[in-house]
């Protein structure tokens, strides 16, 4: 609700004394009426926000309900904050949980029991616990039919967890011991988008068409810091943001994204790769916007795509830079390319290599949008 108090307050040199003071009188009533009906509000609609799509009966029932080593604002009821309070268990959660925070503990086991009752969990966060794939109680997590992310994150789990719910949109687990991604676990997900397995222990047998197979709609998949030396197979047609950096990948085949047609996001930062290792013409794909490629031992600046807007190439062994080789369009300074045809380049950065100013001006001809470029 808002009030509109209209007050014109008039200041001229004769009697701006006696005007402000008479428009102030005459608001004093009304900003103290106004003042009490604001503490009323700030005092009551919080909790009548947060808690207008819950019955009254269930609301008292989940606040009763909270575990006494949590925290159940009466603000947002559906919300039970048990993080950063050394539990060794997880508490029976109230039946009316949306989204449970359980960071930052020294948990084992997720056991079933404890979600006995809370079957409409959206959102659990279980970072930096000590859950272990053993400790995971398959069907504690498999009742959870709304469950949409499952956040695991600096844990001890050794394999990607089974029976995972079919509502689940949101994978993370990273910075585990994961060494095996078992055949068919990813059966069913056809709602997973994001799947974060950054930091753990993944060799190239791991990662293959068989242990993905079910990941239908996958948009990220993030592989980075594991142990591949080679791209991964079987990722799904539909992976837009692929990120790899800090593996131990030489090279790419030469055919490998034709199978993603969508990889918009490419990192491949801190890899092994060398110019042999890059076909001429394995980037040129229509749908990438950003390739990074910085911290490899590339001595020479890949062929660019039309499309790429952002390319990172620094901390290479790259010595010059050949707009006329790299360019995807012929080079021509007295040819005014129409924007839809003109390479989209904004951004590039070559820090770190052996290339010296000035700039190329082929280059510059070639990638007329270009906006920054770090040398």
């Amino acid at each position: 609700m808002i009030i509109v108090l209209n007050c014109v307050i008039v200041l001229d040199q004769t009697h701006c004394r006696s005007r402000l003071m008479c428009c102030l009188s005459a608001l004093s009533v009304k900003m103290k009426l106004l003042l009490i009906l604001s503490s009323v509000l700030l005092l009551v609609s919080p909790a009548l926000a947060q808690s207008s799509d819950m019955p009254y009966e269930e609301y008292l029932a989940q606040l009763q309900a909270c575990p006494k080593e949590c925290r159940c604002p009466p603000s947002f009821p559906k919300a039970v904050y048990c993080d950063n309070k050394a539990l060794k268990r997880i508490p029976t959660i109230p039946p009316h949980t949306w989204y449970l925070y359980l960071q930052n503990n020294l948990i084992e086991v997720v056991s079933a029991d404890a979600f006995r009752n809370a079957t409409q969990i959206r959102w659990i966060n279980l970072n930096r616990n000590r859950v272990t794939t053993k400790g995971l109680e398959e069907v504690g997590l498999a009742a959870m039919t709304h469950l949409v992310h499952l956040y695991m994150d600096d844990n001890l789990l050794t394999s990607v967890p089974a029976n995972l719910p079919s509502s689940l949109e949101q994978l993370r687990l990273a910075r585990n011991r994961i060494s095996k991604i078992p055949a068919g676990v990813f059966s069913g997900l056809d709602r997973l988008t994001l799947l974060e397995l950054q930091g753990n222990k993944l060799q190239d047998d791991a990662v293959t068409e068989v242990s993905l197979k079910g990941l239908s709609n996958l948009i990220q998949i993030n592989l980075a810091k594991n142990q591949l030396t080679t791209m991964p197979l079987g990722l799904p047609v539909t992976t837009t943001q692929l990120f790899l950096d800090s593996n131990a990948i030489d090279k790419i085949p030469p055919d490998y994204f034709k199978g993603l047609p969508k990889v918009a996001f490419l990192r491949l930062n801190r890899n092994k790769l060398v110019n042999k290792g890059l076909p001429r013409d394995v980037f040129n794909m229509s749908s990438i916007l950003d390739l990074q490629l910085s911290y490899n031992q590339l001595t020479e600046v890949p062929l660019i795509p039309s499309g790429l807007e952002h390319l990172h190439l620094d901390h290479n062994q790259i010595k010059n830079v050949n707009g006329s080789d790299i360019c995807p369009v012929p080079v021509d300074p007295q040819v005014d390319y129409a924007t839809e045809t003109a390479p989209k380049l904004r951004y590039l950065r070559l820090d770190g290599n052996e290339i010296k100013p000035p700039i190329p001006r082929d280059l510059i001809v070639c990638f007329r949008l270009l906006r920054s470029i770090v040398i």
